[in-house]
């Protein structure tokens, strides 16, 4: 499919999804995002009725605060490892190693990120980990990225990293700038940049289609913004209206929802499955 045609694709989808009445379902949910701090460190719902199996963690060390046991670190809020572990909605779990609050930070201090995430990985858990996460985040705006060749080269695999857009450069050049450094066996989860208003739905579908494209289907995730602004300042949680067109244009993508213990709660999930979540195609 070429460039024109897979926009346009996207564009065909979105509109069915705005159309008045349309019957355009919310497809199946593959995950949800889960951030931990301190006061977000018991994360509860009912995500599996979307068809979530999979959580991914952003991190479980931020800041220098350990949310993990035997780091060495001082410890935050602990979560209750053994009872997420047995929910439906993590039976695989992607493990968010060491990151930062601040992306500036976190983007001046990957090397000690990336040292103490090598031991975080190799720490025991009661959790079914599938795959790991470095929670540096990517955008064309960071020219040093390079540098993390050899730093994700210590990482374990299955491995993921996120990417997003905040220049707008568009797909093509997103794409390949990340050809241009990051290891074949890294797989990206793209921030579709709904919930801040970056670009509409049908836009982010375009460039999850070209990433897929130029790094591999399987290497691809999108991440749905599940939030809006909020009136004077922060995030609610988007509503229903809000999120369905978005999911929606998302059909037949493997889509993670973030964040889900603060923006997606067993009301809205009861909105989602009624429109479609979950439901088997």
């Amino acid at each position: 499919m070429t460039p024109r045609k897979g926009l346009c694709a996207a564009f065909v989808l979105a509109c069915l999804a705005w159309l008045p009445g349309c019957a355009v379902q919310v497809p199946p949910i593959e995950g949800m995002v889960w951030q931990i701090d301190n006061e977000n460190a018991v994360p509860k719902g009912d995500w599996d009725r979307l068809g979530a199996r999979r959580l991914l963690i952003q991190w479980t060390v931020v800041d220098g605060i350990a949310f993990r046991d035997n780091t060495g670190l001082p410890a935050g809020t602990p979560p209750d490892w053994p009872r997420i572990a047995a929910e439906p909605w993590a039976r695989e779990v992607i493990l968010g190693l060491a990151g930062r609050f601040d992306e500036k930070n976190a983007r001046a201090d990957i090397a000690q990120l990336a040292e103490t995430s090598a031991r975080l990985a190799a720490l025991p858990t009661p959790l079914n980990v599938v795959g790991y996460y470095f929670p540096v985040e990517i955008d064309p705006t960071w020219t040093e990225a390079p540098q993390l060749t050899a730093l994700l080269a210590k990482l374990p695999r299955p491995l993921w990293i996120s990417v997003y857009d905040s220049a707008n450069v568009g797909p093509q050049e997103l794409a390949d700038s990340l050809l241009r450094w990051l290891p074949p066996d890294v797989g990206v989860f793209f921030q579709d940049g709904v919930g801040v208003h970056a670009r509409d739905a049908w836009v982010a579908r375009h460039y999850v289609t070209v990433l897929e494209r130029s790094l591999g289907k399987g290497r691809v995730r999108v991440i749905a913004e599940a939030f809006r602004p909020k009136q004077g300042g922060g995030f609610r949680p988007a509503t229903i209206d809000e999120l369905r067109p978005q999911l929606a244009t998302y059909s037949g993508l493997p889509i993670y929802l973030f964040e889900g213990p603060r923006y997606v709660s067993s009301a809205l999930v009861d909105q989602l499955v009624e429109a479609g979540a979950g439901k088997s195609r």
